[in-house]
């Protein structure tokens, strides 16, 4: 694996998710409640921090908590709750430990279809159906990783030449029109609730 990605706005950070498959898991997995930007440099500072080129699953999953709680939360944090998502990246990485011998690339390796893919990471801790969604969009647009089926198993965000979510950005134009598109959804839920508010 080793694309050009266009997810942190930075060269250096999007260099890392390009080459390294759990840096790229663990952007997505930060990715929430804060700027997408910020999450997708998150993998890049902790390697960084950690006085590594890489992310080491091994390595984080056996670090103290509360010293890499420590670490996340350096200023500048690598994410608004940096305590929170430590445990977060603590626990995907201990899976994949458990699971697939620290081996990210492993999840999609020799995966049949894009339905057994999608199990796989949903059977991640912290991915729940739409970021599983996501990420396998992204390894599809953008990664190359295509099992049979990996557009109908990443639902609407499979979808060609959509711009939806961070599997359709390739450089700040795109990242516009995504931001835009999230924007309306919020817009389109939040009218919805107050809706459904009115009726009661």
């Amino acid at each position: 694996m080793d694309v050009t990605l266009h997810l942190a706005q930075d060269p250096e950070a999007d260099a890392l998710l390009g080459r390294s498959p759990l840096a790229a898991l663990v952007g997505m997995l930060l990715d929430q409640q804060i700027p997408m930007e910020w999450a997708f440099q998150g993998p890049a500072t902790i390697a960084r921090r950690m006085g590594a080129e890489d992310l080491d699953a091994h390595d984080i999953a056996s670090r103290d908590p509360e010293q890499f709680a420590a670490l996340l939360a350096e200023k500048p944090a690598v994410h608004r709750y940096p305590g929170s998502m430590a445990g977060r990246v603590q626990k995907l990485c201990q899976y994949l430990v458990e699971h697939y011998d620290g081996d990210a690339e492993a999840l999609w390796r020799d995966a049949g279809s894009g339905r057994e893919l999608l199990g796989r990471l949903q059977a991640l801790p912290g991915f729940g159906k739409q970021k599983a969604q996501i990420f396998l969009a992204l390894l599809g647009k953008r990664l190359g990783v295509r099992p049979e089926g990996w557009r109908e198993a990443a639902g609407d965000y499979g979808e060609p030449d959509s711009f939806r979510s961070v599997a359709d950005i390739t450089g700040p134009e795109s990242l516009a029109k995504v931001r835009a598109h999230k924007q309306e959804m919020k817009a389109a839920a939040k009218a919805g609730k107050a809706a459904k508010t009115a009726e009661k």
